[in-house]
């Protein structure tokens, strides 16, 4: 029985309706990861899955004019769905939960009761800020400008009869667990969630609601449901068995070694997820780590931002084993990193085309060439050439396990490359076409340096399974391992040995695995590329058609167009059209306009803003109120509904400005 055992989950993810690489990005970590520990010899558990439940689901289902169910199966097991994306990106996950799953649904039911039962949740009314992207609750002295604090969005006010837990009660304990213990790394996120979220006052958390129905009932008190984050944290138990008969591995697996999450939800996992298990009576995982967002030219990933990066078309154009590489070797997995296409290219032809290609390419090349393929046995070693590259390659496990073990992925993945860099230098030293001149005298000084090679290769392919599995079997077939000694020469063990390959081994040379790639034409393409979606994901407009009756240029000139500054903007009451303006029309005295463009607007938005209004038009009542002129705004129809856009000029115009 092997008592080495790992369980390592990634947070579950919100079902977005467009995948993109940094969706991937904390994934591909955790499939490194568990990737190491079996190729370690543990017993690894790796578990990912969908968070399904929540408002937001709710309105985008109707929006689509679909249930919530048939809104979540499509993103998640239709094509390019997230189960399509894991496969895509080669992750090797021992098991997936949705929270729509039946077996745990009925878990969170139980949990959720034995927590009420144990007096920490009680009923009584929630009266704050609630960041629907989020799922999230919010006081007001914990919004920044008025807004989320995690994802700058709009908050909403938000009043309801609701749930309660008890997560004051747990304040001083948890404290102690973040900053008397290792539980959360890296440290900085300690200081934030001491600093921001425990110092201040830790306040009871909502955790029911009864504004939207999607999500778990409350199976004693019919019209709440569970709040998300109590749903989506126990995944991480309940995939075990918790509470439920699917499965039975919480004796072997719980508690986690790590859960990986990103820093946006590090507040969720190691202030409310301890507290929880702590009503619960419940072992506490080992490890909470917060891993950084993946930016992209500066700004992090978002379908809003227009920047999302598609690893379908970067997997296409460089293979999944090169994107996964990537995002491992550039950025150190605690600190956001800055994805741009320039860097990608850049690292495949540093390290993928000229150091690890080149190495294997040449090495196998010179084999064939200079001895059919197969290496001579006899040996010839040459100490002062030979000990530096056998000596750093043998001690490479030590060091690589060193930097896995704290979750230093670029810099394992540095120790491997020292490795290949020095391999590559090896053979400048040692100028193996010169050797080649005089096989009689120097053949098996040629095998053995072409030996030296191969082993090193061997080694660093070992280590770089967890990180590109699909190349490291590219390169052991190369390397003539296929056959018999297929398996000692790809172990764990196997990586702190020298001399495993055999004396005559064969390799078969193959075809180059990474070509070098044209900087500038590729640059140029994904322009081209990312230009053709940009305009592929634009809506369908209708134009309004040209009026046919013309207008002589004297009547044109008699409208007075005028740059106007908004000073302050209201909603008028009882009215779901109108915005009330107060400009700046140049004059000194204030100028009141209305405006039916509450639908497509919120009033703080247009403040300080530059409108262009039509000034001499003759004012009329609207709703009570004096309006004394027009907003100028273009009109179009998309999806059947007339959408407004207020025409808006450069800040620097002047206001009162004439409009000519």
């Amino acid at each position: 029985m092997n008592d080495k055992k790992f369980y390592i989950t990634t947070p579950i993810y919100y079902p977005s309706d467009k995948l993109h690489i940094g969706h991937a990005y904390c994934t591909v970590a955790t499939d490194a990861m568990a990737r190491y520990k079996r190729l370690a010899g543990y017993d690894v558990m790796f578990l990912t899955g969908t968070d399904e439940h929540g408002q937001k689901i709710e309105d985008k289902a109707k929006e689509a004019g679909v249930t919530p169910k048939e809104y979540v199966d499509n993103i998640v097991e239709g094509p390019r769905g997230v189960l399509d994306l894991w496969k895509l990106m080669n992750i090797s996950n021992d098991r997936f939960i949705r929270t729509t799953d039946d077996y745990h649904v009925a878990a969170i039911q139980k949990i959720f009761k034995k927590m009420y039962d144990n007096g920490d949740i009680y009923k009584g009314t929630y009266k704050g800020k609630y960041c629907k992207p989020c799922e999230s609750f919010w006081t007001e002295s914990q919004l920044v400008d008025g807004k989320c604090p995690d994802c700058g969005r709009e908050v909403v006010d938000a009043e309801e009869e609701a749930y309660f837990f008890k997560l004051s009660k747990y304040a001083d304990r948890v404290q102690h667990l973040l900053e008397d213990t290792d539980f959360l790394e890296p440290r900085s996120r300690v200081n934030e969630m001491v600093n921001n979220f425990i110092k201040p006052g830790l306040e009871d958390l909502c955790v029911s609601r009864t504004s939207f129905s999607w999500g778990v009932p409350v199976d004693f008190d019919p019209g709440h449901v569970v709040y998300v984050w109590i749903d989506a944290l126990f995944n991480y138990m309940t995939a075990l068995g918790y509470q439920n008969d699917k499965y039975n591995d919480l004796e072997k697996f719980w508690p986690a070694d790590v859960h990986f999450v990103g820093k946006e939800i590090v507040r969720f996992h190691s202030i409310i997820w301890p507290a929880m298990l702590m009503s619960m009576g419940l072992p506490l995982p080992k490890k909470v780590y917060g891993h950084g967002w993946l930016n992209f030219n500066g700004e992090k990933m978002s379908k809003s931002r227009g920047n999302v990066v598609d690893p379908y078309l970067l997997s296409e154009r460089y293979g999944v084993d090169a994107l996964r590489f990537f995002v491992l070797r550039t950025f150190p997995f605690g600190s956001d990193g800055n994805f741009t296409n320039e860097l990608l290219i850049q690292t495949i032809n540093n390290d993928l085309a000229n150091d690890l290609g080149n190495l294997l390419s040449r090495t196998t090349a010179m084999a064939e060439k200079y001895f059919g393929g197969t290496l001579p046995e006899a040996r010839q070693a040459n100490p002062e050439l030979d000990d530096s590259l056998i000596s750093l390659a043998t001690g490479l496990r030590g060091r690589y396990e060193e930097q896995m073990e704290k979750f230093q992925f670029q810099n394992a993945l540095e120790e491997v490359f020292k490795v290949i860099q020095r391999a590559n230098k090896y053979i400048d030293e040692n100028a193996p076409w010169a050797l080649a001149k005089d096989m009689g005298a120097n053949g098996t000084r040629l095998g053995t340096v072409l030996y030296n090679l191969l082993e090193s290769i061997r080694i660093c392919t070992v280590l770089l399974i967890p990180f590109m599995p699909g190349t490291a079997d590219a390169i052991f077939c190369q390397l003539g391992t296929c056959g018999s000694c297929a398996q000692c020469c790809k172990t764990w063990d196997s990586a702190a040995q020298w001399g495993v390959l055999p004396a005559t081994v064969s390799v078969v040379k193959g075809e180059n695995l990474f070509p070098r790639i044209d900087m500038a034409k590729e640059l140029a393409e994904l322009d081209r590329i990312q230009e053709e979606a940009k305009k592929a994901a634009l809506p369908a407009v209708e134009i309004e058609p040209q009026l046919e009756e013309k207008v002589d240029f004297d009547t044109f000139c008699k409208s007075d167009f005028r740059a106007v500054k908004v000073k302050d903007c209201q909603n008028v009451k009882k009215s779901d059209k109108l915005l009330k303006f107060t400009l700046d029309d140049g004059t000194g005295t204030d100028r009141q306009i209305l405006s039916g463009i509450a639908k497509w607007y919120k009033p703080e938005e247009l403040i300080g803003k530059t409108l262009v209004a039509i000034v001499n038009l003759p004012p009329r009542k609207m709703m009570g109120q004096e309006s004394q002129g027009m907003l100028i705004s273009a009109v179009h129809t998309e999806k059947g509904e007339e959408c407004l856009h207020l025409l808006m000029v450069d800040d620097a115009i002047p206001a009162g400005a004439k409009l000519c």
